[in-house]
């Protein structure tokens, strides 16, 4: 049986260079976000079955697209105050994020852990995209290291996004035997994703034998923290970025690990819990489309984000879904009146 009805929020924003705040610079400040309130059909927070665990990195750069994520989260959910944030970062500047949460979101149950960017420094390689090269950004890695023994379940959530449905749908799903669901994309050139290296090596390409390999992006999943555990999947996913560090198998970041680890062992999640891809390429970022479809959550995976676009006036058109999330201060919006 899947966990009932808690909302936990396990929050882990990770900071790309590309973005729109530097690291040194003064942070920004919010809007104080609205108390949302549970419904008399929901359970008491103090129920471990009634709480939903939602993780996401938080750090700096991405902090304003991290704070319209929290705030979609809570707006649209059904019971919001079973909702419980695990937010990820390192030690520079945790004290100021802390206190900004804190400001912005008074009512919020959250936690901040600790990533050690150590854990990672010398297996990351160069990728195509320098955001994607940031420790903070493989945190999804060590969830079931940082956070409690107790937490058995979250939902990973990249900070470029917002969720525009009940988030209580997405924590339902049943896993079944898995240790990991997500949107599949069987249509993409799979291929793609790995490099001629990676394909002309026969123990290498043997890594997907069996397996019916489809992508999925690591923005949004679902997954059962206590059989990583048991699995010892984190160090499944170092030794395919120790290969990649001395043969170069693959240029995407902390995705590709995922794949080889569990592409074609992943439980389906409805394609509406990630309309992916609307921050462009990796290269160039240009505005895109939705696809077809039912839409749960809108995610500016690519170059592209909101934010920049619209703090350039030059905003994409679906740029205007994101702005009413957005609380960021002394910003007027260029698809309001004020």
């Amino acid at each position: 049986m899947p966990p009932k009805l808690t909302l936990v929020l396990v929050v882990l924003f990770f900071a790309p260079v590309d973005a729109h705040f530097p690291a040194t610079g003064e942070l920004p400040t919010f809007r104080e976000a609205p108390a949302f309130r549970n419904g008399r059909e929901c359970r008491n927070r103090a129920r471990s079955d009634s709480v939903i665990h939602i993780a996401m990195t938080l750090d700096a750069t991405y902090l304003r697209g991290s704070v319209a994520g929290v705030f979609s989260v809570l707006r649209h959910a059904s019971c919001p105050e079973n909702i419980v944030f695990h937010f990820i970062g390192t030690t520079r500047r945790s004290t100021e994020l802390r206190r900004i949460i804190t400001a912005t979101f008074p009512y919020l149950a959250f936690y901040l852990y600790q990533f050690d960017a150590n854990l990672v420094r010398g297996k990351i390689s160069y990728s195509i995209r320098r955001a994607l090269d940031q420790p903070l950004n493989y945190a999804r890695m060590y969830l079931a290291d940082l956070l409690p023994a107790t937490v058995r379940r979250i939902i990973y959530f990249d900070s470029d996004l917002i969720v525009v449905d009940d988030v209580a749908k997405l924590w339902s799903i049943d896993l079944h035997a898995r240790v990991l669901g997500a949107p599949e994309y069987c249509h993409a050139n799979f291929t793609n994703y790995f490099t001629h290296r990676f394909w002309s090596n026969p123990s290498y390409a043997a890594s997907f034998k069996g397996r019916d390999a489809c992508y999925f992006n690591t923005g949004v999943m679902v997954i059962d923290l206590w059989k990583w555990r048991e699995g010892r999947y984190t160090e499944k996913l170092e030794r395919w970025m120790r290969i990649q560090k001395r043969n170069r198998i693959y240029e995407l970041g902390s995705l590709p690990p995922f794949l080889l680890v569990f592409a074609g062992d992943v439980e389906r999640v409805e394609h509406r819990w990630n309309q992916h891809g609307l921050g462009g390429d990796n290269l160039e970022g240009l505005c895109r489309d939705l696809h077809p479809g039912p839409v749960s959550l809108l995610h500016w995976s690519g170059k592209g984000k909101p934010w920049l676009r619209i703090d350039s006036k030059k905003p994409c058109p679906l740029d205007s879904l994101w702005a009413p999330y957005d609380l960021f201060r002394h910003l007027p919006s260029l698809f309001s009146d004020s």
